[in-house]
């Protein structure tokens, strides 16, 4: 053998003696079933002819597999658009460095979010004793109005239940039991960021309507946006719109303000938002609309269920989609379309 007791090889000159270059040139030969030296030496002369070329450029076609943003990623940037909230993800830490690290690189600005650190423990015997004291620590360092609870992977492979677990923590003096902590399970396996997008505004709305009256306000509309990339802009274009008609609504999850900070040398954790009472007021809206189908199938049909009318879009991006969506606020609202905006168009 190459090395004993007495001799101890690095593992650099240990896998150049000769029995490792033996069992490394079998495995190769028996297990990874490779064609022969001539073809490919063949097939790399032909990848440098004119032929070869030629044939890539008259792909017609080209299909790519993108990297796939999971549902806690959705979550995170949803919890971001509501007054003074901090996204809580029950999972682990590297999870949430992520999602903070996608979003922060994306809008150029800090991407605040607080994790349960799970680790090896957490993942056998549950992460109750985590989200007990994580709940405590979101509370007292961070000064929140809200902490809208979501999951990853880890939490959900094991079964975790967060509504018990955030009534444990109440129980355990880790928050007021008053203190809103809505949340929604957003298993990283299934679906994407749009779906948890999904999932966490449908659990912020359950949280603050679910047993409360309803009373109808007539013309008032819920929007919206979905998981937008470009929400900084476009938000505040479409409040200028609504703002122009005159129109009575509520911009659900508005992140804008908080992904576009002053540089004024002060860091804020927390900036802009949807107003805790606004989503409390927005039950007694006529109608909802969302500007992203795909993003707001389960929350659309909650708020059917309330008994708010519904209406989706896929964005309105263009002529064409922006005059579908305003003659809908238009027909909701009451409002008519002001000279103003048809002069724009």
């Amino acid at each position: 053998m190459p090395q004993s007791a007495e001799k101890i090889l690095d593992h650099a000159p240990l896998f150049r003696e000769p029995e490792y270059r033996k069992m490394l040139a079998e495995k190769k030969l028996n297990f990874e079933c490779p064609h022969p030296d001539e073809i490919v030496s063949d097939q790399r002369d032909f990848t440098q002819t004119w032929e070869y070329r030629e044939k890539n450029l008259a792909r017609k076609a080209l299909v790519v597999n993108p990297a796939k943003a999971c549902q806690p990623l959705g979550a995170v940037f949803a919890a971001a658009g509501f007054e003074r909230t901090m996204s809580f993800v029950h999972g682990s830490q590297g999870c949430v460095a992520y999602y903070r690290s996608h979003l922060s690189r994306h809008f150029k600005e800090p991407a605040a979010a607080v994790s349960s650190s799970m680790t090896e423990d957490a993942a056998v015997f549950g992460g109750l004793k985590n989200m007990v004291d994580g709940l405590a620590n979101t509370y007292q360092l961070y000064d929140p109005k809200m902490i809208a609870v979501s999951t990853t992977c880890m939490a959900e492979v094991i079964g975790d239940d967060l509504h018990s677990f955030i009534q444990n923590a109440k129980d355990e003096d880790s928050v007021p039991r008053d203190f809103d902590v809505p949340f929604a399970h957003t298993p990283a396996f299934v679906g994407s960021h749009v779906d948890g997008y999904d999932n966490m505004v449908k659990g912020i709305l359950e949280h603050f309507w679910k047993g409360q009256e309803r009373t109808q306000i007539e013309g008032t509309i819920n929007i919206i946006p979905g998981f937008d990339g470009f929400c900084v802009g476009n938000n505040r274009e479409l409040k200028r719109l609504l703002d122009v008609m005159g129109v009575s609504y509520t911009l659900i999850q508005d992140a804008s303000d908080q992904f576009d900070t002053p540089s004024d040398g002060e860091y804020r954790m927390y900036d802009g938002g949807t107003k805790i009472n606004e989503v409390k007021k927005a039950l007694n809206a006529e109608a909802t609309l969302s500007l992203q189908h795909h993003n707001t199938r389960k929350t659309l049909g909650y708020c059917e269920e309330v008994g708010q009318a519904t209406a989706s879009f896929h964005y309105p991006l263009g002529v064409q989609a922006t005059d579908e969506f305003l003659m809908e606020v238009a027909a909701i609202s009451g409002k008519e379309i002001p000279e103003a905006i048809r002069l724009e168009r």
